[in-house]
């Protein structure tokens, strides 16, 4: 883990997070879909900005990496 980043499960992000997910791939989601394809094992982070909108769908019990405050400097 980096320095600004915590660890968590995928089913305590927040709206608004900026996660890191296994392959490193980064998501602000703005958006969580709950049961995602009807699975309620998963969910979706959804980045809908300007810039890009982008599905990650990943498993509730998934470690992720979360943006701190202290990242955000």
């Amino acid at each position: 883990m980096a320095d600004g980043w915590k660890n968590t499960k995928a089913s305590d992000v927040k709206p608004g997070d900026r996660v890191r997910i296994a392959n490193g791939t980064e998501v602000i989601a703005t958006r969580i879909e709950p049961g995602f394809m009807g699975m309620p094992n998963m969910i979706a982070f959804i980045e809908d900005t300007p810039q890009r909108w982008f599905k990650c769908p990943v498993t509730t019990d998934s470690e992720v990496e979360v943006m701190t405050p202290e990242g955000r400097t």
